[in-house]
C-alpha cells in the first residue's frame, strides 16, 4: 500500500514534480532523436534540379521541370537535411545541345548525380522521364493594329479620327518556334468595350505566350469618338468598266443607301456628292444582283444598308 501511495504522490499535481517529469521526457526524446539520426536509412526524396545551358542563346518553350524524385540511402542526418530542403543545392543537368533534347530518361541520371550527392547513395530514380522543350532565341519586328475597333465602342458611337498607335510596331523575342508562328500583325485589345468618348490610354501588347518578351510591352493608343447619326440618301447609279459593244441594262438609275456618320459630319453631307458604283470589270455575262460600292461619303462614315442593283448584259 505504501508503494502505491508513493507512485500516486509522484504524479500528484505539483509544479516541481511535473517540471522534472517534462524535463526527463524531453531529454529522452532528444537522446532518441539524435541516436536515430546516426543510423543509415533509405528514403524517397524530391531533389530540386536545374538545367545548365547557354541562356543567352536558348530559351524554354514551356516551364522546365523543377524537381526529380530519387530513392537514396545514407546517414539519418543527411537524409533529414535533404528532405527538409535546408540549404540544399539543386542537382545540375548539363545540356550541350539543348534544342535537340526533348526528354531525359530517369534511369540514365544516377552516374550524373552521384558526384553531386555527397554522403548519399542513389538506389534508383523514381521519376521515369523528364520532358523539356528548349528553342534557340529569335527576334522579330511586328506591326501593331486594332482589329474591328467598332467592337470596343458603345452602340450609336463611332471612331471620328485616325487611330494613333505609338509606337506602331513591337520587337518580340523568345523561342524560335513561337516567334516564327506569330502573324505579320499583332492586334491590340482595348481595355473597354463600351467606349463613348475620346480614347487616349496605354494598351498592353499580347504576344500569346509568357515566354515571349515584348519591347515595348505597352503602347499608347488614341482616337476620337463621336455619336453617330443615321442618314438615308438616294444617290445616282454609275456603271464602270462596261464591256464595249455590249448593251447593259440596269433596273434602276438611283439607289437608296443608309449610313452612319459622325454627328459633326452629318450636316456637311451633300447628297449630290454620293454615288453608287457598280464595277463590271470581272462580272461575267448574264443577269446579276450586285450590291454597289458607295463613294463620296464623309470620312469615318460607314454603310449599314444599301439596295442591290439588278444588272444584265
Amino acid at each position: 500500500m505504501g508503494f502505491v501511495n508513493s507512485i500516486f504522490n509522484l504524479f500528484r499535481f505539483n509544479k516541481k514534480n511535473w517540471k522534472a517529469i517534462l524535463l526527463c521526457i524531453f531529454a529522452a526524446t532528444v537522446f532518441w532523436f539524435f541516436n536515430a539520426l546516426n543510423k543509415n536509412y533509405s528514403a524517397n526524396i524530391g531533389f530540386p534540379i536545374v538545367f545548365d545551358y547557354d541562356h543567352e542563346k536558348f530559351v524554354p518553350v514551356k516551364e522546365l521541370p523543377e524537381k526529380i524524385r530519387l530513392n537514396v540511402s545514407g546517414n539519418g542526418w543527411d537524409l533529414f537535411r535533404r528532405s527538409s530542403g535546408l540549404k540544399v543545392p539543386p542537382l545540375v543537368i548539363p545540356l550541350e545541345r539543348p534544342a535537340e533534347v526533348k526528354k531525359i530518361v530517369g534511369s540514365g541520371l544516377p552516374p550524373l548525380f552521384t558526384t553531386q550527392l555527397e554522403g548519399l547513395q542513389i538506389n534508383f530514380v523514381l521519376t521515369d522521364t523528364i520532358y523539356i522543350d528548349i528553342n534557340p532565341k529569335a527576334k522579330r519586328i511586328i506591326k501593331l493594329a486594332i482589329d474591328s475597333v467598332d467592337k470596343f465602342i458603345q452602340r450609336n458611337y463611332g471612331v471620328a479620327s485616325p487611330i494613333s498607335i505609338v509606337p506602331d510596331s513591337v520587337q518580340v523575342e523568345g523561342p524560335e518556334g513561337l516567334i516564327q508562328a506569330l502573324p505579320a500583325t499583332l492586334y491590340l485589345t482595348l481595355p473597354d468595350d463600351r467606349i463613348k468618348s475620346n480614347f487616349d490610354d496605354v494598351v498592353e501588347v499580347d504576344a500569346g505566350s509568357e515566354f515571349i518578351t515584348r519591347t515595348p510591352p505597352v503602347v499608347r493608343v488614341a482616337f476620337n469618338v463621336e455619336s453617330m447619326e443615321e442618314v438615308t440618301h438616294t444617290c445616282p447609279l454609275k456603271l464602270i468598266h462596261v464591256p464595249e459593244q455590249l448593251r447593259v441594262a440596269a433596273e434602276a438609275s438611283q439607289v437608296s443607301v443608309t449610313v452612319l456618320t459622325p454627328a459633326s459630319q452629318a450636316k456637311l453631307m451633300r447628297a449630290d456628292s454620293i454615288y453608287a458604283v457598280v464595277d463590271l470589270k470581272s462580272v461575267p455575262r448574264g443577269h446579276h444582283k450586285i450590291a454597289p460600292r458607295i463613294t463620296g461619303l464623309p470620312q469615318y462614315s460607314r454603310v449599314i444598308k444599301v439596295d442591290t442593283v439588278s444588272v444584265s448584259y
